[in-house]
């Protein structure tokens, strides 16, 4: 998105102005025309700000204006008027242009004028993201980053079962996000006002399994000093997430069916039946139809659980998704942490991209922590030649955008220093930011 657009018949005002606002870093396209810049809209989007002599040939500034406002009457619309046009001007304003300036006027007013709207439309349009924001944190669900067709698939499938009553079965490696898309599955649910509860089934002694899941009464054992909740009543209404169901003892899967086909459960010591009405995600990283067929999981339990099975895929099958992923596990480090998000270097951005990944998306974020740390990624080898798996345009554009994202980050947003970390010509810059969809903002302090 342009800082502005700037509209006037005369060259030599249009040259002065480019001038100045290079020097204030305030990036613009300028138009001879208001139907210019009208096309340009339609092409580059909506700048920030627009800026209009109100008489030009053709179309006037003040039919601009009307224009503009009726796309999106949030944008500051600033109009430069000769001494004859001072009605006009505050007519203007009372149609919603944000302010207007006579000619001839100092240099001075216009960029201070401009600068002022640019952080008015800025702070809309924060505030908008943020109203998104929280619309798809209520709906959409924990952020699944990636772009690739995987990835998008499993998007579109969590959207279509999301909002069912169906038990799901997820498996993947270790570290490919199994709990991010199990409460990605919850926040997209009518369940989402209830609890997320998570429990590893690996991770709980054999004899304090079944207290864990369906708690248990006062004296039930020794020492059962009080009654417990378990797992299943905690989540009533909401989602139980079951990781590692390959590491539940055999038993214990027993009790887990019934509970699955009856919906109730009893507290251990008690004979009371409770319902409970919840939605059960399972998570593996093994073959579970292996494990049954070779008595290491029940068969029928196995079946009872994958009625839909959503299967994540290894880093090694999504490397385009590397870069941003990675810069996002940065930024988070470093906000943490206290630290600046450094650029990577070209040379740890290929090893990043050939790596073979065996932790996943856990090892790669724990790869961005100890960058943002130690300043190196420790010893990361290359085992695949990019070039293997993924098409030659898709790596430039992906490294491309990345060594900007990261040249930006480094220079704290400031656009003549990333200029001249990336020896690029201004314009070069800004149509690739635009291209990519960077916004210089994001990475000011």
């Amino acid at each position: 998105m342009y800082d502005v657009f700037f509209i006037d018949d005369e060259s030599d005002i249009r040259i002065a102005i480019e001038q100045s606002f290079e020097l204030e870093e305030i990036s613009a396209l300028f138009f001879a025309s208001a139907e210019d810049a009208m096309l340009a809209i339609k092409q580059h989007g909506m700048p920030k700000v627009v800026i209009s002599d109100i008489c030009l040939p053709g179309l006037s500034g003040e039919n601009l204006l009307s224009t503009v406002l009726n796309q999106d009457n949030a944008v500051p619309v600033i109009l430069i008027t000769g001494h004859g046009d001072i009605s006009m001007a505050v007519n203007a304003l009372r149609n919603g242009a944000y302010d207007f300036i006579e000619k001839p006027f100092a240099i001075e007013r216009l960029i201070d004028t401009t600068n002022r709207a640019i952080e008015k439309r800025q702070l809309t349009l924060e505030n908008q993201e943020l109203k998104r924001s929280l619309k798809a944190s209520q709906t959409l669900g924990p952020r699944i980053i990636g772009d690739t067709p995987l990835i998008q698939n499993l998007r579109d499938t969590i959207t279509h079962i999301a909002d069912t009553s169906a038990d799901i079965l997820l498996f993947g490696e270790t570290g490919t996000g199994k709990e991010l898309f199990a409460r990605s599955i919850h926040e997209q649910s009518s369940r989402r006002e209830a609890n997320f509860v998570a429990i590893n089934c690996g991770a709980v002694p054999e004899n304090l399994i079944e207290s864990e899941l369906y708690g248990h009464e006062k004296g039930a054992f020794t020492g059962a000093d009080s009654k417990r909740i378990g797992k299943f009543e905690h989540a009533q209404g909401g989602t139980l997430f079951l990781d590692e169901i390959e590491s539940m003892p055999m038993q214990a899967q027993i009790r887990l069916l019934r509970v699955l086909q009856e919906r109730v459960i009893e507290r251990v010591g008690s004979n009371e039946l409770i319902p409970v009405d919840i939605r059960v995600i399972a998570a593996t990283k093994v073959d579970l139809k292996q494990a049954a067929e070779e008595g290491e999981f029940r068969q029928d339990l196995y079946y009872r659980l994958n009625v839909v099975t959503l299967d994540l895929p290894p880093l090694r099958q999504r490397r385009e998704d590397i870069p941003a992923l990675f810069h996002h596990f940065l930024l988070v480090a470093a906000s943490r942490y206290g630290k600046a998000a450094n650029a990577l270097p070209d040379t740890d951005l290929q090893t990043l991209m050939s790596h073979d990944w065996p932790g996943n998306v856990r090892e790669l974020r724990n790869s961005a922590e100890r960058f943002v740390l130690l300043g190196n990624l420790g010893h990361l080898n290359p085992t695949q030649p990019i070039a293997d798996s993924i098409p030659l345009a898709t790596q430039v554009a992906e490294f491309e955008k990345t060594l900007i994202e990261q040249a930006l980050a480094s220079n704290h947003g400031k656009i003549n220093e990333t200029l001249d970390t990336l020896q690029l010509a201004r314009k070069t810059l800004y149509d690739k930011m635009q291209k990519y969809g960077i916004e210089k903002e994001r990475y000011k302090p």
